[in-house]
C-alpha cells in the first residue's frame, strides 16, 4: 500500500473538471461524494476537494460546504474558514465571463476607477457580483503586470489594454455575443 503522501502525488487529474451544464444536484451531488471517497484518507484533502466541488458547481453554495465538512469529518467552521481565507474560492455563483478592472497604481491614475464605474453601469452590476444570466461577474484586480498599456482590463485570460470608459460596450460585446451563439459551453 502507498503511503498518504504517494497517495497524493498520484491523484487523478479531477481538479481539472468543470461546471456539468445539464447535471442535476443530486448527480453533482453523487460525483461530488465520489471525489470525496477518492480523497478522504489522504491528508490535506480538504483544498483539493474544494477546488473539484468549485468546478463541479461554479461556486460552493453552503450545502456543499457542509456535506464536505460532514464527509471529510472536519468541523464546518474549518471549512468556512479555509474557503473564506483563499481568494480562490467563490461562495457565489460566478458568470462565465470573470471581468477584472485593474486598480493598480498606474491603472487608477490613468483613468481604471472610471473604468470600473463604466463598467458597473454596462454590466448593472457592482464588484463583487454577478447578472443574473450569469454571464459576468465583476472583480476589482490590482496589478496584472501591464502598467504600461493602463488602464487594463481582464476578461478571462484576455488583456485588454487602454480601456476607456466610452468603449466598455464594445468590449463586452464578443462576449455577450458567444453567450448567445451558445460558445460559451467549453466542451463540458
Amino acid at each position: 500500500m502507498r503511503s498518504n503522501q504517494e497517495k497524493t502525488a498520484a491523484q487523478p487529474a479531477q481538479a481539472a473538471g468543470c461546471c456539468c451544464k445539464g447535471s442535476t444536484e443530486d448527480e453533482l451531488m453523487s460525483r461530488l461524494d465520489e471525489i470525496i471517497d477518492e480523497y478522504a484518507t489522504i491528508d490535506g484533502a480538504l483544498v483539493p476537494v474544494l477546488q473539484i466541488a468549485q468546478n463541479l458547481f461554479g461556486y460552493l453554495p453552503k450545502t456543499v460546504l457542509k456535506h464536505i465538512s460532514k464527509r471529510l469529518n472536519i468541523p464546518y467552521s474549518q471549512v468556512s474558514g479555509v474557503v473564506s481565507f483563499y481568494s480562490f474560492f467563490s461562495t457565489t455563483p460566478q458568470g462565465k465571463n470573470v471581468v477584472r478592472v485593474c486598480l493598480g497604481t498606474a491603472c487608477y491614475v490613468r483613468g481604471g476607477k472610471e473604468v470600473l464605474s463604466a463598467m458597473q453601469k454596462a454590466l448593472g452590476i457592482n464588484v463583487g457580483e454577478t447578472t443574473e444570466d450569469r454571464v459576468f461577474s465583476l472583480e476589482v484586480g490590482r496589478c496584472f503586470g501591464a502598467c504600461g498599456l493602463a488602464p487594463v482590463v481582464m476578461i478571462n485570460d484576455n488583456v485588454h489594454q487602454r480601456v476607456k470608459p466610452t468603449k466598455i460596450r464594445e468590449l463586452l460585446s464578443p462576449y455577450r455575443e458567444a453567450k448567445e451563439e451558445g460558445k460559451e459551453d467549453k466542451g463540458c
